[in-house]
């Protein structure tokens, strides 16, 4: 479960979200900048198809193992790959590329508008610029919103984060299953994990145990684009 670096402002603003006070309790320096008030959404039939799609190429990833097209394989990284390849035009060509058989019952497509197109690969980092690469903090501070620290608000698609002091790691809600990577890749060892609610809500180390009594678990996130 691989994570990143904070500063200890940045983790203050995460305490701050997981208690339910929301963006609004951020220090200026941190508040979310412009782009993200009048960022796109998908309406909800899209949202519905996305978050479909979203669980059908994480779970390309465990079944087949991790495609050559997955770069920066850690846990935002799975989260990146997976919305980036969600928000993408799922034709013939994709399909063959992402290993993905068309015998099996897909998604419906999501018939983005140009400016829904443009969000794919597009992330608000932590200095407020716009790229192609997010760390898992990032991910949830500018690109996400919070919703509960209860586990039993998360809809398929939404992020369970965990701030363990100096590292974060994010998890994937499946509805059944929650997925992850580890963030370490051996010959013998792709990284790539599920659990199911009951094995990581009994986890031996309670750091990892998605609880509201677990100060290391700051709730459940949903992406922002999202309705």
């Amino acid at each position: 479960m691989a994570g990143h670096r904070t500063l200890n402002g940045r983790r203050t603003l995460l305490r701050c979200l997981a208690a339910g006070a929301g963006v609004a309790a951020a220090p200026a320096a941190l508040a979310l900048k412009g782009p993200l008030t009048q960022q796109v959404r998908l309406s909800q039939a899209q949202t519905r198809a996305f978050q479909a799609w979203m669980l059908r190429i994480i779970s390309a990833q465990v079944e087949q193992g991790p495609t050559p097209r997955w770069h920066h394989r850690d846990c935002a990284g799975l989260v990146r790959f997976a919305v980036n390849e969600a928000l993408a035009v799922h034709d013939a060509k994709w399909l063959r590329a992402n290993g993905i058989a068309t015998d099996r019952r897909l998604p419906p497509e999501l018939n983005l508008t140009p400016a829904q197109a443009a969000l794919r690969n597009r992330w608000v980092q932590s200095d407020g610029q716009v790229g192609h690469f997010v760390t898992a903090l990032a991910l949830v501070q500018n690109n996400s919103r919070f919703v509960a620290r209860e586990i039993s608000q998360a809809l398929p698609g939404d992020l369970l984060f965990f701030d363990q002091g100096d590292e974060q790691h994010l998890m994937v809600w499946m509805g059944a299953r929650i997925a992850y990577h580890t963030g370490t890749v051996t010959p013998e060892d792709n990284g790539l994990r599920t659990v199911d609610i009951d094995q990581l809500t009994n986890w031996k180390d309670t750091r990892w145990q998605p609880a509201v009594n677990n100060p290391n678990f700051a709730g459940v996130f949903r992406l922002s684009f999202l309705s």
